[in-house]
Order: structure tokens, then sequence, then C-alpha cells
């Protein structure tokens, strides 16, 4: 196990330097803006289309990268997208090391979606879509060339990507990243629920089970949504027990490196890093991050892209 721990960096010890004037000034501030400025990664919003609906994607390549070389592919969290902070920071770190890099926005079953899920619409989408999309990216990435992959997920996206590693034998996906990557355990979710909304869980499974799939429920909460209509398929999908919403019970069954990134401060995923107790192995590292919380802002965002560079062999 790595256990990192990334402080700010602070210029107070720093020796004072003196004032510089004149032509002096005037040289030293053009050559510290000259410094700054880089070309721009080229970043476009890509679409496939996939089981009717139009999928969108940002990929990412830096100006001295080949446009076919290894690429990260990223896959966000709960109901959110591909330009949330977290997945942004990512992409742009990866491009500051010369790295490709492919967010993708889960369809959530909604056409050419950007931005969060809109709470107001019926949720008819599953848990388990996200590792055909995935896939699709996946095949989408190899039509352009590209034969090496590195696949990043976070939070609930962390769950997807292992899972869809885990049934995968693709030969073109050559590294695993985890960032945050969600677990799962029945019987405390059920107490949660019941906590939160005041109906024990058991009755809302029973209710979906009666029912056809796409047939709507109302439910105080779904996920994040408060007075949701949901399809009972979709409950289902994501509220009955399935042991491969566990993301430790998924790493033995990856074949390539994977690393799981671990904030201590995250509260979102609490006890993610005990539940990691010996999964470690000759595929498996545990990367643990002093002070980050689920979202890896800031400088921690650069422990990511140093577990991304281990999943590649760099």
């Amino acid at each position: 196990m790595t256990i990192l721990r990334r402080r700010a960096p602070t210029r107070a010890s720093a020796p004072p330097r003196p004032a510089r004037t004149g032509l002096a000034a005037t040289l030293a501030a053009g050559i510290a803006a000259a410094a700054l400025i880089a070309p721009p990664a080229l970043a476009e919003e890509v679409t496939l289309t996939h089981d009717g609906l139009t999928l969108v994607a940002e990929h990412v390549v830096p100006p001295e990268s080949d446009p076919i070389g290894p690429t990260v592919l990223i896959t966000h969290g709960t109901l959110a997208h591909n330009k949330m902070e977290t997945i942004q920071a990512i992409q742009s770190v990866l491009a500051e090391r010369n790295i490709n890099s492919l967010a993708i926005t889960l369809s959530l079953g909604v056409d050419n979606r950007h931005g969060s899920f809109d709470c107001t619409q019926p949720h008819r989408h599953r848990h388990t879509d996200a590792m055909a999309e995935i896939g699709a990216w996946v095949d989408w990435l190899k039509g352009e060339g590209v034969n090496a992959i590195t696949l990043l997920g976070h939070s609930r996206g962390g769950n997807q990507t292992a899972w869809y590693a885990a049934e995968s034998d693709d030969r073109a996906v050559r590294g695993v990243v985890l960032v945050a990557p969600a677990l799962w355990d029945a019987d405390a979710f059920a107490a949660q629920y019941e906590a939160v909304t005041g109906t024990p869980l058991a009755d809302v499974l029973a209710e979906a089970r009666a029912l056809e799939p796409d047939a709507l429920l109302s439910l105080d909460r779904f996920l994040y949504c408060d007075d949701a209509q949901v399809a009972a398929g979709t409950v289902l999908d994501y509220y009955a027990d399935d042991a491969r919403r566990n993301t430790p019970t998924l790493l033995s069954d990856i074949a390539v490196p994977t690393v799981v990134v671990v904030g201590t401060a995250d509260d979102v995923v609490p006890g993610l890093l005990a539940n990691l107790d010996g999964v470690e192995g000759e595929n498996v590292m545990i990367k643990v991050v002093q002070g980050a919380t689920h979202y890896f802002r800031d400088l921690y965002t650069e422990d990511i892209a140093d577990a991304v560079e281990i999943a590649m062999g760099r």
C-alpha cells in the first residue's frame, strides 16, 4: 500500500528577492508570461450512436501527443457528467503530462445528455447500462486507431468501470484506475434508505417486482433526487442486492494493472480503505492520499494522475 501526503505549496520560507525596476522588470515580466503560454490541448466533443441514443464525450489530445496514442477513458459518478469539476481537472492534469483522455457522459437514458441528470425526468436508466456504454466508447477509440486504453472511473463510475473491466477481455484495455469507487452493503443501504425516507426498502423492492419493468413508481427519494418517478426495472437494478456493486469484490477478476485511489477525508464512500483490506496483489495497488476528499480537488488531482501513470506502466 502506498500512502501519499500532499501539501499545498508555500513560498513563506523562500528568501526575498530584490525588486526589479525599469527594463529589467519589463524583460522579466515578458519572460515569465511567455513561460506560462503553452499551446492548448485539442479538446473536442465527440459523439456516437448507441442503443438508439446519442452519446457524448470530451476528447482531449495534448499538442505534442499522438492522437492515437495511449488514452484514458474517464467515467463520472452518480447522475453527473463529463464537465463536472473533478473530471475536468483530471483531463487538465493529464494533458499537462501529455496524456490523451476521453471523458464520457453516461446517457442515463437521455439522448445527447449534457449537464447533471434532470431530477424532474422519469428515471428509466440502469446502473448496468454504463458497462455497455463504456464498451461502446472503447470500441470508438479502437476505431480511431487507439490500441492502448486505461480505464478510469470515479465514485459510482469507479464501480461501473471495475465491473466492465472484470467482465471484459478486450486487449486494448491495458490498465484501470478506480478513484473513490463505490461500495455496496445491502443491509446497511436498506437501513439508510428507511432512515431517510421512512419507507422500508423491502416494500419498495416488492412493489417494483410486482410491476412491469417500464411501469413507474413514485418515490420520495431515488439516488440524489427527491419526489422521483422511477421505472420498476430501474429500482431493481440499482437497489436490489448484487455483490458486484461492491467494488472490492470485482478486483480479483480484473486481469490488467489496477490502482485504487483512496482519500482519507472521503465522507461519501466512508470505510473504503477498510473494505480493501487484503485485496492488494500482483495486479492491484492501493494508493492512500492523506487529506483528500471524495472529489480530490486542487493539488490532489495530481495524485490521480500519478495513479494513471502507474496503471499505464510509465
